[in-house]
């Protein structure tokens, strides 16, 4: 598939990127130079809001045990909103100031010519993602993947675990049939046979599996990572010196509740999964036995390496035209995460 083709059947006609180009030049002032390298105010001023989209947050800063300090903001809105491309629309839309997303929507941002900065880091050390096949299949290994129909999402981070897996197995990408869907379309396409394989996150696997398994369905383990769990805004917000401020005190909040979550897994368990995703403790253990602990380091080095070779990554497969990375990137708020939590999460 002609991969302009392939990225406007991802995101819909109303976001194809001829006409996502032609409006770019409108999402950031002309003193963007010089809004990037202000210093950020020391508060918020009163009165100051933001719209923000990062549900595991809310939560955290929700939670009764957590008793994490109220950002000193108002919260406009809580969006739901997690898949990349969606969140993208709602920064050009203006629905949204700020987003927790992996390292792949900044480069699609910046593909669509729409200026946005990576505000915030946290390093994932382990995989988050796994791949399931669809039921009745014969796939044990990634290099049975090839000829196989692939669930690939070109905005999302299951499309760099993807790409990354079969770059490890040495498969070209025309050694794959790549089926454009956005993560929420893959259990549908698994089910119903429209996709052979599909990169699932951990806390969604157990679920399908115990479902499927019996069926002949089975994961594919690989040890790919999707290193970057960040935060991100339009180069707009950042640009307002009180909104700038509002995103550098909720960072902390941020880097404070993925803390304590991972430190204390049982009351996480009954408080966010039994208590409000409907999950039995024992799937919820399953859970949390599989997660990361968060690192938050104090410089962005890794980081940017590592979103660089993913945006290398696309610009061979022809998804996105080969740029700089570091454009990316708003150091202004480099080591803010790491000053907010214990050493031991810095590194």
């Amino acid at each position: 598939m002609h991969r302009r083709v392939f990225l406007s059947s991802l995101l819909g006609a109303s976001a194809a990127v001829a006409g996502l180009s032609g409006c770019a030049k409108g999402d950031a002032s002309a003193d963007t130079e010089g809004a990037a390298t202000r210093p950020l105010a020391d508060k918020v001023p009163a009165g100051t809001s933001l719209k923000i989209s990062d549900y595991l947050g809310q939560q955290r800063l929700q939670a009764r045990l957590a008793k994490l300090p109220a950002p000193p903001f108002t919260v406009s809105e809580w969006l739901n909103i997690g898949a990349g491309p969606d969140v993208i629309n709602a920064f050009r839309a203006g629905s949204l100031d700020l987003a927790n997303n992996a390292g792949i929507p900044p480069i699609q941002a910046h593909y669509q010519g729409y200026d946005a900065k990576i505000v915030a880091i946290d390093i994932t050390r382990k995989p988050n993602y796994l791949f399931a096949t669809g039921p009745g299949s014969d796939i044990r290994t990634v290099h049975d993947f090839k000829a196989k129909r692939l669930a690939f999402s070109q905005g999302q981070a299951q499309g760099v675990v993807l790409l990354r897996a079969l770059k490890q197995a040495g498969l070209a990408y025309g050694d794959v049939k790549l089926v454009p869907l956005t993560s929420n379309q893959f259990f549908t396409a698994l089910q119903s046979g429209q996709v052979d394989v599909a990169p699932l996150a951990i806390s969604q696997a157990p679920a399908y599996l115990k479902r499927y398994g019996p069926k002949g369905a089975r994961a594919v383990d690989t040890d790919v990572v999707d290193l970057l769990n960040l935060l991100w805004a339009p180069q707009s917000v950042l640009n307002d010196p009180a909104k700038a401020a509002a995103v550098a005190a909720y960072i902390p909040r941020w880097a404070q509740g993925q803390v304590w979550t991972y430190e204390h897994p049982d009351a996480w368990n009954e408080e966010f999964y039994v208590r409000t995703q409907n999950l039995t403790l024992q799937q919820a253990q399953g859970i949390t036995r599989l997660a990361n602990k968060p690192l938050f380091p104090p410089r962005w080095d890794e980081a940017i390496r590592w979103e660089q070779e993913t945006a290398d990554l696309l610009a061979e497969g022809g998804f996105v035209k080969k740029f700089d990375v570091s454009s990316l990137f708003d150091h202004r708020f480099e080591s803010i995460a790491a000053k907010a939590v214990p050493e031991e999460y810095r590194k």
